[in-house]
């Protein structure tokens, strides 16, 4: 390689909250992360969790006083602003959706090749469970096991 690569995979996850501590709890029981640090930073805390898979980005939890659920608009419809990988999509869904989670529909893509569903966390913020064929098999970190 005669030049380095100007990057090499996307950092952090940055998601808003308006109740950090809620939100930590949030993000643990109902998706399975784990918290591995929280500080002060420029007058509010940020909370660092880690997905299971061994090469996972962060998702950093960023309080603030600015009550504005994340999504984007597609099309005059809401989009997720994340999509997250579910090896039993199923299991994900209904787990979510019988502990109180705001779930939509699991729909399917393509001839049954991907299929996913939308959902808000604890502060609205739009966010998708996602499967396909295409995903790759996860490492998981021992500290999951």
């Amino acid at each position: 390689m005669d030049k380095p690569f100007l990057v090499t995979r996307a950092g952090y996850t940055y998601i808003p909250t308006t109740k950090i501590d809620e939100s930590i709890e949030w993000y643990r029981h109902h998706l399975g992360l784990r918290l591995i640090n929280k500080f002060n930073d420029r007058g509010s805390q940020i909370a660092v969790l880690h997905y299971p898979h061994k090469h996972a980005i962060a998702l950093l939890l960023i309080e603030t006083s600015d009550n504005k659920p994340l999504e984007i608009t597609r099309n005059g419809a809401a989009f997720p602003i994340l999509a997250l990988n579910c090896p039993d999509i199923e299991h994900t869904y209904n787990f979510l959706k019988n502990n109180g989670v705001q779930v939509g529909d699991l729909s399917p893509l393509g001839q049954g090749e991907a299929r996913y569903f939308y959902f808000r966390d604890n502060e609205g913020n739009l966010l998708e469970g996602a499967w396909s064929i295409w995903d790759p098999q996860d490492e998981i970190k021992e500290t999951f096991l």
